[in-house]
């Protein structure tokens, strides 16, 4: 009888393996007695390419895009302010030889073909006059406007509902709130509780007023910011989140942590053995959400530590 080449062994043994003997064989893959077959999660391809695509979207997004802010918190840095007057839109100006603020009509900025000016919410600054820079006070909702050109004047509002733009420092009357609407549009209140508007005086021209009691269409601007100082608002408010967060009841860490005795295991003293048996540990945590509502969650659990054994193992 010849010696089968290696195609011949191959064949011949994929003949001779049954079913059977191929469920038999055992994976190469390194286990550990009393081990547990992981569950795969089922996930949802389109889900995550969806998700994924977001994302990237929004992290290849330029930093200087001047983007449209969702919240008032978000207004900040080099600010474009801009109103949907008809028959053409305008923008807010500063004129840094005169120190005047200037109604600016954005129909005469043309695009980067000369033939047509951009749409509306597609309006970006093309002069450093139109650019103010956002200020925001420190633990207040109230933003300082300032013009981007010139020594850096703050436009301010009178009680009289005079808005200029002549001031070297701050004070109350350099004070605004924007106030978002639904449909993005922001207006800016001052500290009169009176909002910035846009006023036609005699002979057809505009100019900036601060005496309106109620918000309407002359009152309502677009404003746009850059895409940086926007993440930049999503991040503070995150590490605002993650620092006011309320501690989390977890007393068996804190017994590893703290007691040397018992290997960490919750207890129930003598007060909580009294209790019945199916209701002792809710009414624990009834009582340390209440101490963590107080302000006091780390000298309950101490209390609870000494109530279980001798004060030298607290």
């Amino acid at each position: 009888m010849g010696r089968r080449t290696s195609t011949q062994s191959v064949a011949f043994l994929s003949e001779t393996l049954t079913p059977t003997m191929a469920d038999r064989i055992r994976s190469t893959k390194l286990k550990f007695k009393g081990e547990k077959n992981k569950k795969k999660r089922k996930r949802h391809d389109d889900d995550i390419e969806e998700g994924r695509s977001t994302k990237r979207r929004e992290d290849d997004k330029d930093p200087d895009t001047w983007v449209l802010p969702e919240q008032a918190n978000e207004i900040r840095g080099p600010t474009f302010i801009f109103h949907p007057s008809d028959p053409s839109p305008i923008s807010i100006n500063f004129n840094s030889t005169t120190n005047r603020i200037v109604i600016h009509l954005l129909d005469k900025t043309k695009g980067e073909d000369d033939s047509t000016a951009p749409a509306l919410l597609e309006q970006i600054p093309t002069d450093v006059a139109q650019v103010w820079v956002t200020t925001r006070v420190a633990g207040s909702p109230t933003i300082n406007l300032r013009t981007g050109t010139g020594e850096g004047k703050f436009l301010s509002c009178d009680k009289h509902g005079l808005v200029s733009a002549d001031r070297d420092a701050r004070g109350p009357q350099e004070e605004w709130t924007p106030v978002i609407f639904p449909d993005g549009m922001v207006a800016f209140m001052n500290v009169y509780e009176k909002y910035l508007s846009v006023d036609e005086v005699a002979g057809g021209s505009l100019q900036l007023r601060g005496d309106s009691e109620e918000v309407g269409f002359r009152e309502r601007f677009w404003v746009k910011i850059q895409n940086k100082f926007k993440k930049e608002a999503h991040e503070e408010e995150r590490k605002r989140k993650e620092v006011t967060a309320p501690p989390k009841i977890d007393e068996s860490s804190t017994n590893r942590l703290y007691q040397t005795w018992g290997a960490g295991k919750i207890v129930l003293s003598k007060d909580d053995k009294n209790e019945a048996s199916a209701r002792a540990l809710t009414h624990v945590l009834l009582k340390l959400k209440q101490a963590r509502k107080e302000g006091r969650l780390a000298e309950a659990l101490l209390d609870r530590r000494s109530k279980l054994k001798s004060d030298r193992f607290c």
